[in-house]
């Protein structure tokens, strides 16, 4: 009883069902405050709410954009299934980076905190009485589900695809009349010109910095000072705090700092690509550092924004004029290192490729490019970094293709994905119908009568 998904949504699908499951389990966590919760199934050591079953439904309905169509029990078995592969790696020692999930934690408490404007209104919205408790069920979340995605990684490592593979995947889409609709797509280039402090306003930032650092040494409160100065973004839910490791995912600086200080001692402030900083040595806990950290950004003027802005108006005039290639340019001036030396092309976050669907871009870079053609470029405009960073850009739509359905030579690379994971999928399954057979698994009344693709109910 496969679920009844467009071929090319199925890729994407994964990602849609992985974020339902981040939202979705702290809305289920805040109903079990008010309410007892039934429990649908128990699959190893892990249980299934029925709330989970519908708010999973309903949030993979929203993230779709009501593209899917999924009953009860085809919901509750992607559930078990992943309940499964959490059951199974930590049977089998999967081992993941806590590092890694303390920073994915902090991130996702962040985008929350900006989406609904207040620590405050997250914690209501969920349901929990602070921010430990949030961020304590958000850490259990991530965990199972970089545990999931281990194991997913470890079970389809050794497996390819050829392509006569590829090529007979698509004859059989097309033998059942089910070849994939491809939508709109666009490929885009950019130039970005950051917009710098002035020495003169670097050096007032470090003389801060350093006034902080002497009053905290005089007895000042370090966590308060945070709360009071730092840019970090996530100062307000963490109070400048982080737990960290030497495999932590924290930026070199930021790590060298804290491995080199004993506790109670502060660091000179020191630069990163975020800006700049003085760090705090709380507590040494083994191969642990509990820090306290202070960021401050140097801020530029607005001359030196205008100056910015107005040398990319030439420089695009002289694109226009053909005076220098758009590929050019991107080598001699854009200051963006991730495109940089890729000839400005842009990838996009979700497909790890560099095509972007119009119907499925960020508002915002929608509205830079939709009415661009082939070859155009974008006016200048003006963007931020996630630390508030300010940039002038300019975009080249490099390509767009019409929405259609599609064919094996212009979307070989698309039909390989699908052939590829279809082949990774039959593996998983395979490998589940095993497991499902040696692990407990406890099933309510209500749902034996589903028509389960597994043989969950073991008749």
């Amino acid at each position: 009883m496969p679920l009844r998904i467009n071929n090319l949504n199925s890729i994407k699908m994964k990602r849609i069902f992985f974020i339902a499951v981040m939202a979705i389990t702290l809305q289920v966590q805040a109903q079990e405050k008010v309410k007892i919760d039934g429990v649908a199934t128990v699959v190893g050591d892990n249980i299934v709410l029925d709330s989970e079953i519908d708010a999973f439904k309903q949030e993979l309905i929203q993230q779709s954009g009501g593209e899917i169509e999924i009953t009860d029990c085809e919901m509750l078995e992607q559930i078990m299934n992943r309940k499964l592969l959490a059951h199974h790696a930590v049977i089998d020692s999967i081992v993941v980076n806590e590092g890694e999930i303390q920073q994915q934690v902090q991130r996702k408490t962040d985008y929350f905190t900006q989406q609904l404007g207040s620590p405050e209104k997250m914690l209501e919205l969920y349901g929990f009485d602070n921010m430990k408790e949030l961020k304590d069920e958000l850490y259990r979340v991530e965990k199972e589900g970089l545990l999931i995605q281990k194991m997913q990684q470890e079970l389809t490592a050794g497996i390819d695809i050829t392509p006569e593979e590829v090529k007979r995947y698509f004859k059989s889409l097309e033998a059942e009349n089910n070849l994939p609709e491809i939508g709109a797509e666009i490929e885009l280039s950019q130039i970005v010109l950051n917009v710098e402090a002035t020495p003169e306003q670097v050096q007032k930032t470090i003389d801060r910095l350093n006034e902080i650092k002497k009053e905290v040494e005089d007895g000042g409160n370090f966590k308060m000072k945070a709360i009071l100065y730092s840019d970090d973004p996530g100062v307000t839910q963490n109070n400048g705090f982080y737990s960290i490791e030497r495999t932590s995912p924290f930026v070199k600086e930021f790590k060298e700092a804290a491995f080199s200080m004993e506790e109670g001692e502060i660091s000179q402030p020191f630069k990163s690509d975020f800006g700049y900083h003085i760090l705090m040595v709380d507590k040494i806990k083994g191969k642990q550092r509990d820090v306290y950290h202070i960021l401050m950004q140097p801020k530029a003027d607005e001359e030196a924004a205008d100056r910015v802005r107005d040398s990319l108006i030439n420089l695009r005039q002289r694109i226009l004029k053909l005076e220098i290639t758009f590929e050019e340019a991107v080598i001699q001036y854009s200051q963006d290192k991730d495109t940089r030396l890729s000839a400005g092309v842009l990838m996009n976050p979700v497909s790890s490729d560099t095509h972007f669907d119009l119907t499925r871009m960020d508002p915002e870079l929608y509205s830079k490019v939709s009415n661009l053609k082939e070859g155009e470029i974008s006016q200048v405009f003006s963007d931020q970094t996630r630390q508030g960073k300010k940039m002038y850009k300019i975009l080249l739509l490099k390509s767009k293709t019409e929405a259609h359905t599609a064919d094996l030579a212009e979307d070989y690379v698309k039909i390989m994905e699908l052939a590829l994971q279809k082949k990774k999928t039959e593996s998983i399954e395979k490998w589940s119908d095993d497991k499902i057979e040696e692990t407990y698994v406890n099933i309510n009344d209500v749902y034996l009568e589903c028509d389960f693709k597994s043989n969950w109910t073991k008749n």
